[in-house]
Parts: structure tokens; sequence; C-alpha cells
């Protein structure tokens, strides 16, 4: 009985490997027509707007306004920002406004094959995901599909959408601004807007949009770049 549950279970894990190893091979040239985030949308009755656009014709702007609020070692690290997790974990441990450490490449894996939420099997599930996107995809690909997935607003994802619902425009041609003003509603989607905001999200953008000039000065979007 017990060598019958083991060998199911060795089979159930090899099944997951391969089953993951091939979703994530295809998505590397197949954009994700859908997300868990976006069918927990769709059944609670929001219409889902994404309109999909490539990191080519995305304003470089939105990628470095991503980078400056969400994961300045986006470039350097593989996946994991340890100095990030141990500066937030500091940070959270002396109260005030909670502070996430999740890298761009951690948020693009759970976006992209899991849910929303914590517990112990999505973060193993992120985790895993986050080192087979960084060895099968790059930092190009991983960069696109977060812009393209990313809530940016009630049923709003990705920054073309999200350019579309505040500023009329397409994502093609975003000011510093427009990008910084986007890029500070990550975090908080559901409960941040983009036209006209007020209090955090308002100091949040204007110093992500003075910020999106250092990310080039520095090159900090260097591997973004043919």
């Amino acid at each position: 009985m017990v060598f019958r549950l083991l060998r199911w279970l060795v089979v159930l894990v090899l099944a997951f490997v391969a089953g993951s190893l091939l979703w994530v091979a295809a998505y590397r040239f197949v954009n994700p027509p859908f997300t868990f985030t976006m069918l927990a949308d769709s059944m609670s009755g929001h219409r889902i707007t994404n309109g999909w656009m490539s990191l080519d014709g995305m304003d470089p702007d939105m990628a470095r306004a991503a980078i400056a609020g969400e994961d300045a070692r986006f470039c350097s690290h593989h996946g994991f920002d340890w100095k990030g997790i141990a500066s937030a974990a500091y940070h959270n441990a002396q109260g005030g406004r909670i502070r996430g450490g999740s890298t761009i490449s951690q948020q693009t894996a759970k976006n992209a094959f899991l849910w929303q939420g914590g517990g112990y099997v999505r973060k193993a599930g992120e985790a895993w995901f986050t080192m087979l996107i960084e060895a099968i995809w790059g930092k190009r690909r991983i960069m696109e599909v977060y812009l393209n997935l990313a809530e940016t607003g009630i049923g709003t994802y990705g920054a073309n959408a999200g350019a579309i619902r505040y500023f009329n425009h397409d994502a093609s041609s975003l000011t510093p601004k427009e990008a910084a003003r986007i890029a500070a509603v990550l975090p908080l989607p559901k409960k941040r807007e983009a036209v006209d905001p007020r209090g955090f999200v308002r100091r949040h953008g204007n110093a992500l949009a003075r910020y999106v000039g250092v990310v080039r000065r520095a090159g900090l979007d260097a591997c973004l770049k043919k």
C-alpha cells in the first residue's frame, strides 16, 4: 500500500514538472489568453479589458516606471531579490505601511500561472514558476508579460489597457508622468486610480516620474534592450 502511494506521488510530481515546463515554454512564444485573476474578476461580474501590446510597441518609460516602483534590481537578480526581501521584512517589523518584497519576476509568475492570495502552496508554486520563467523566457519576455497581465484597475489588465482607461490613448506614447501613475496603481489596482490621484498615490506617482529618468541614466533597464 505504501509503495503504491509513493509510486503515485512520484508520477504526480513528474507530471507536474513536465506539464509546468511545457506550459512555461508555450508562453515563451504564445501570449497568455487569460489568468485566474481575470477569471475571478469575470465571475464577480466585472467586464475584462486587456489590450495586449508588445514590449517593442510600448513606450520604454512604462518599463522604467515599473522597475522604479516595483523592482529596482530587476536586471541584476535571477528572480529573487534577497536584499529587497530582507529590507521589506525589516521595514514591516518596524510597523507602518506594509512593504512587499516580491520581484517583477515573482509577480509575473503569479499572474500568469497562479492565483492571488497567500498560502504555502501558492508561494511554493510562485517560486517554482519564477525559476522556470527566468530560465526559459529571459528578462524581456518577463517584462512584456508583466506589463500586459498586471492589473491596472478593476477589470483592467495591462499597461496598454490602463493607458486607454486613464489617458484615452494607448501605451505606445506615454509621458513619464503617465507611466509613473500607472506604475503607482500596480500594488493596489482595485483601490487606486491613475486619474487625478490623491494622497499616497499622488506622491508615489510624482516620485516615480522623477525616478524614470534615473532608471534610464543608470542603465537599470539595460536587460530590456536588444
